[in-house]
Formats: C-alpha cells, sequence, structure tokens
C-alpha cells in the first residue's frame, strides 16, 4: 500500500512531534518523496484489521491567503519550462473538453488574478457541496454539468477552467481546521488548486472562496489521481477514517506539547479505537 498522508516536503515551519504514518503491527514501513515533492510511506498490510495514525503539531504564520489583486497572467510563450506540465489535460482535470466554455463564460474578463476569481466565483456559485456527490470516477466535466461535488470537485472544475485558459494550475490538498472561522464541528481534509502569476503560484479555493488561515500543504500533483490518500495493489475496505485538525494557543509550553501528543486527541472522541492516539485510519484488507 502507498498512503499519501504526510506533511509536503516543501513545509519548512516547526514541527513538534513526528507526523510520520504508524502502526504498532508492521514493522517495515518506509517513505520516499515522489516527483511532486509528496512524502509517501510505503508498507505491505497483513490480512485483517489495520489502523495507521499519525498526529503531530505545527506551526503556521496564522496570516490568510495571499491576494494580489494585480497579479498578472504570464504569456504562454514566457511560462517557465516546468509550469507546461499543469496546462495539459489530466485523468479528471479534463480542460481539454473546456475550451469553448471558458472562453464564451470568462473571455471578457481581465486576465490574471480577476480571471481566475471569476472562474472561483463560478464554480463556487455553480457546485452544490455534499459528501454523498463524491464519486471516484467523477470528472471535472461531470462537475460542471451535475453542478455536484465535493472539495475536490471544486478544485478540479477551477482547475481545468484555468488550463483552459492558458492558465497553469495544480491540484492541492491538506488540513484546513476551523480557524478564524466558525467551528462545523467536523474535522476533514479539503482540497484546493494553485495557479501560476506573475512568476509565482498562489492559493485559490473554490470551496470556500475566501481567503482561509492554517492550511497545512500534504500533497500537489495533476489533480486528484497523483495525490491518492490510499492506493493499494490489493482489495482492502476502508471501515474508518478520522481527521483533526486543531488550533492551539501559541504561547503553550513546547514540552507540555510533546507530551499532549500521546493522549490527544481522545480516541472515545474522535478515534477509531481504545488506546491513546490510535486515531485516523482503519482498514481491513
Amino acid at each position: 500500500m502507498l498512503l499519501a498522508l504526510s506533511v509536503h516536503s516543501d513545509f519548512a515551519s516547526r514541527m513538534i512531534g513526528s507526523d510520520r504514518v504508524r502502526n504498532i503491527d508492521i514493522p517495515d514501513i518506509r517513505e520516499y518523496t515522489d516527483g511532486y515533492g509528496n512524502r509517501i510511506t510505503r508498507l505491505t498490510a497483513p490480512a485483517g484489521i489495520s489502523t495507521f495514525w499519525s498526529d503531530c503539531i505545527v506551526e503556521v504564520d496564522g496570516q490568510p491567503d495571499e491576494v494580489q489583486l494585480a497579479a498578472s497572467q504570464i504569456a504562454l510563450q514566457d511560462l517557465p519550462n516546468e509550469t507546461l506540465t499543469y496546462l495539459f489535460a489530466s485523468r479528471y482535470c479534463d480542460s481539454d473538453l473546456m475550451g469553448d466554455f471558458a472562453w464564451k463564460k470568462f473571455g471578457q474578463t481581465k486576465e490574471g488574478w480577476s480571471r481566475v476569481q471569476a472562474i472561483c466565483d463560478f464554480v463556487h456559485s455553480h457546485v452544490s457541496f455534499g459528501y454523498e456527490y463524491g464519486r471516484p470516477d467523477k470528472t471535472a466535466a461531470n462537475v460542471l454539468k451535475e453542478k455536484t461535488g465535493v472539495c475536490r470537485d471544486f478544485a478540479q472544475l477551477a482547475i481545468s477552467l484555468c488550463r483552459a485558459m492558458g492558465i497553469p494550475a495544480r491540484y492541492v490538498s491538506g488540513y484546513l481546521g476551523d480557524i478564524g472561522v466558525a467551528d462545523t464541528g467536523f474535522d476533514d481534509f479539503c482540497a484546493w488548486f494553485e495557479v501560476y502569476l506573475d512568476g509565482k503560484w498562489y492559493t485559490f479555493d473554490a470551496r470556500y472562496n475566501v481567503p482561509r488561515a492554517g492550511r497545512v500543504l500534504m500533497v500537489r500533483g495533476h489533480d486528484a489521481a497523483d495525490v491518492a490518500m490510499i492506493t493499494s495493489f490489493g482489495a482492502y475496505e476502508l471501515t474508518g477514517f478520522r481527521v483533526w485538525s486543531l488550533e492551539l494557543a501559541d504561547n503553550e509550553d513546547e514540552a507540555a506539547l510533546l507530551q499532549s501528543l500521546e493522549t490527544r486527541p481522545h480516541p472515545l472522541q474522535r478515534g477509531l479505537g481504545s488506546q491513546p492516539g490510535l486515531t485516523a485510519w482503519q482498514i481491513d484488507t
């Protein structure tokens, strides 16, 4: 099995504890970094139920996503070579089917930040969110037609429309807690996307469509196919899944925080087992 469940290799802020994926019954758990900089856990799961978890504390700057209204779109002939791959259609981002729609819908918008924001505004209002709308074969074209999806569908539709208009865009996923917004009472991973404008990658989020604080980058890719949470070479069933992403006070003692990882989050509240810390992904193979 391959698990994409660790903080991205580009994450350079302070970390307390370790975000490595753990399991008490599997001794040989290895990690490698893929071509996108994603840290991938590699293991062989035995038959039966396996519980994997990861828990650490990271420090982020607490600022909302950067907004640069004047960021301009770079002409195709001037784009850096490494960005060109994020103009191509991919498995779930079928931008090759969206050129006519994109140019009719957004062709009159101002190039650059304004155009990307117009795409986000459209996707945010056009698509209704619901976990019941998610499915593994749903492409951006399906999302555009069906007008429903989960966060990855919002991101992939926006990515596809950007690519169709010559704007490099890539898929991103990570932790996004309820920091600076109302507590939803349910923590989860979240998908958003990045676009290349004015020589820099910027964060956009068509699902929430407002700058958010506290994003913790886990994975990047062309679309969700590159960053699957679980890739299994054999049959499995995901029988339990919990995510926590909680804000802590800035003035807490580091030693106390490290000790707290032994008991938080309480398994009866957010976890899967009866032992402290066994709180993440339960898989029946």
